[in-house]
């Protein structure tokens, strides 16, 4: 069982209702609750994990978040099912109607508990470090815009849907952005930028001073939508690691395989540690599906070999792992702690998107758990309190099923019912 306090070798976990009362040695546990959690036949070779928390995913099982709702919830789906018991939606770059729509679509699902927030990634990014983001859209800050999109999650049910966005800071408008997105309650998250580090520097420092709920600023996938450090010209790159090396901000890393070098991911870890990084997916429709066009914010896309790409461009597009197999390729090919990765994946993004109610097993929160054997491999997952069907899951490119649906009496899972007095 993986805790805060680190690996308990002998864990157990104890949920009534909806919540976890106890996660710690199975020593610990009223003889009642350790012949629940561990009856005879349990599998002594699972690993309890937190569920696991993404702050970046534009879709998933064929939908792309905000497309439209069926789109949207068969996303959401594919990825509670995976093990990502909360994720935001993330919306990408569109035009002013496109973005309404989008947020208000994906805001029905917060309001639902379906997503813990939305992620706009755009539109006040750089055109020179666009990635897959269209051209054409991309503008100067627009207040009235930013406000309207803020309404739109307050009218579809969601008054603090918008959790966070991502920005450019040298477009015009951008040095007072994270001042307005913070009294707006939305968090600031730095990245398709094309900013020196001087400019960097300066709204990373702003976007922490006001950061609501709570938590720090971010950056949107590091390294990946920004120019590459240079001892002459160190950009914004620069700027971000120095600011989650102080623990002031937490840096995004799309640890696939495909986004970063293992050697990349391993500095990371080593330079600024797990608490001030966020493992994400950037998933798009493709996650979950065989390899094939798809689309992405109305471009088209060509996914092969879990790669995917801008058919025109052939920048990349987002990703196709679900975030336990990018904690697996962290561990695996990275060379990260098992620990570290899912803080990373877990805690910290939790932490920092203000979300106090998951990312961790311990008593008081949520009872997210993801249980995997030896190899990572997933085996079920429960979510606030709930098993999650994994019998209708769709397929990976392997054709595996992402769960086989173990039930709790042999994952060292005690589950009791909430006292009716």
């Amino acid at each position: 069982t993986l805790t805060p306090a680190g690996v308990i070798e002998d864990g157990a976990v104890v949920v009534v209702g909806d919540r976890i009362t106890f996660a710690g040695h199975v020593s610990a546990l009223s003889p009642a609750d350790r012949a629940a959690a561990l009856p005879p036949g349990w599998d002594p070779d699972v690993t309890l994990l937190p569920g696991l928390v993404d702050g970046h995913c534009h879709g998933g099982a064929g939908g792309e978040f905000g497309a439209s709702a069926e789109a949207s919830r068969a996303a959401a789906r594919h990825h509670h099912r995976s093990g990502t018991t909360s994720l935001l939606g993330s919306v990408v770059s569109n035009t002013p109607r496109a973005l309404l729509a989008g947020v208000s679509t994906c805001a029905a699902l917060v309001a639902a508990g379906d997503l813990a927030g939305i992620h706009l990634e755009g539109p006040f990014l750089s055109v020179a470090r666009r990635g897959a983001q269209n051209p054409a859209v991309l503008t100067d800050v627009d207040e009235p815009l930013l406000d309207a999109l803020v309404q739109a999650a307050a009218d579809a049910g969601a008054p603090h849907g918008l959790t966070q966005m991502t920005y450019a800071p040298e477009r015009k408008g951008g040095d007072r952005l994270p001042a307005l997105l913070s009294r707006l309650g939305v968090l600031p998250a730095l990245g398709h930028t094309d900013a020196d580090v001087e400019t960097a520097w300066a709204s990373l420092r702003q976007a922490l001073e006001g950061a609501p709920r709570g938590g720090r600023p971010l950056v949107t996938h590091v390294f990946n939508g920004m120019p590459p450090l240079h001892h002459r010209a160190p950009g914004p790159v620069a700027a971000c690691l120095a600011q989650a090396a102080r623990g002031d901000a937490v840096l995004e890393v799309v640890g696939d395989g495909v986004h970063l070098a293992a050697g990349t991911v391993r500095m990371l870890f080593d330079l600024v540690g797990p608490h001030r990084l966020s493992l994400v997916t950037d998933a798009m429709a493709a996650a979950g599906m065989p390899d094939g066009t798809y689309t992405l914010g109305g471009q088209e896309v060509v996914v092969a070999g879990r790669t995917a790409r801008l058919a025109v461009g052939g920048s990349i597009a987002g990703g196709v792992a679900t975030l336990l197999e990018v904690v697996r390729w962290c561990v695996t090919e990275a060379g990260i702690r098992l620990p570290d990765a899912v803080t990373a994946a877990s805690l910290t993004p939790a932490s920092a998107l203000g979300l106090s109610d998951v990312g961790a097993l311990q008593a008081g929160r949520r009872a997210d758990v993801v249980v995997v054997d030896a190899d990572l491999a997933l085996r079920s997952v429960l979510r606030a309190g709930a098993w999650v069907d994994a019998e209708a899951a769709p397929r990976d490119g392997s054709g595996a099923a992402t769960g086989d649906g173990v039930t709790s009496s042999r994952v060292g899972v005690a589950m009791r019912r909430p006292s009716t007095s």
